[in-house]
């Protein structure tokens, strides 16, 4: 296997979500390296000007599609030759915040949120492959490693994004892809609209999207599989450390060893 193409002139990168407050953010860090930038969003008229502006060409994709994942990295790889980086960004969160569950509201989330990032992962893999290796980087959340009482479907799916990149690690790692989340607390994008008086009201910082996409590069250029990286006000971004559960004993008393391909990166 070649070496992965770094971050620079001659690398592709798919980000989705492309054109929001992240996607834009990275896209523009991306561009200031010379590398092509696919943008891909809901279709729009504003979407397609937002990556036009940031020199990154657009594609149509509904994330909660697993043919449209598929369909995007092929178009993809027959338009620009190859994908070096999959940034799984596209995300949402539950329109109102109360004490009803709304399941439909609850499931869009999570097949957005969570199965956006199955597919995108799926669909992404065989490409970066052939590339020589590269980067899977998932945008989660700090709502998937401290649960928020306020929208448990968000939650629920950020969480299993999380486990989804730690189950996922060690198989990508032998085909020389690096795969990590970010897990941003509250930052400044269009997700926090609806409560964002509450912050300037309580004068509690938010992050700004530029530094989660300094972040989202370094995934890509020095990330370790598997990672989870908080990124929070005045702490900057730091690799969450992972607690272990108890560990089972054998019938003489002795810790039990879990065989090697059962174990979490963070045992490995």
């Amino acid at each position: 296997m070649t070496s992965p193409t770094p971050p620079g002139p001659g690398s592709v990168a798919l980000i989705t979500g492309g054109t929001g407050g992240f996607g834009r953010a990275l896209t523009q860090k991306l561009r200031e390296r010379d590398v092509t930038v696919v943008a891909a969003d809901r279709d729009s008229e504003r979407n397609r000007s937002v990556a036009d502006e940031l020199g990154a060409h657009f594609v149509a994709l509904d994330v909660a599609d697993r043919a449209a994942n598929e369909a995007v990295v092929a178009q993809v790889e027959a338009e620009h030759g190859r994908l070096d980086a999959a940034y799984l960004n596209a995300g949402i969160s539950a329109a109102k915040s109360d004490d009803a569950l709304d399941l439909d509201e609850f499931m869009r989330v999570v097949d957005i949120d969570l199965f956006g990032v199955v597919y995108g992962v799926a669909a992404a893999r065989p490409a970066i492959a052939r590339a020589g290796g590269g980067a899977i980087v998932v945008t989660a959340s700090l709502a998937g490693l401290s649960p928020m009482p306020s929208d448990p479907g968000y939650s629920v799916a950020k969480g299993g994004a999380i486990a989804f990149v730690r189950s996922m690690a060690p198989r990508l790692s032998r085909e020389g892809i690096t795969i990590s989340a970010i897990c941003p607390g509250f930052a400044d994008t269009a997700i926090i609209d609806r409560i964002r008086h509450e912050f300037e009201a309580a004068s509690f910082p938010v992050i700004p999207a530029a530094e989660v996409a300094d972040a989202m590069v370094m995934a890509w250029t020095s990330g370790e599989p598997g990672a989870a990286y908080v990124i929070q006000p005045g702490i900057g971004t730091v690799p969450y450390k992972f607690k272990g559960v108890p560990s089972a004993r054998t019938a003489t008393g002795e810790t039990a060893v879990v065989p090697e391909a059962l174990r979490p990166p963070s045992m490995r």
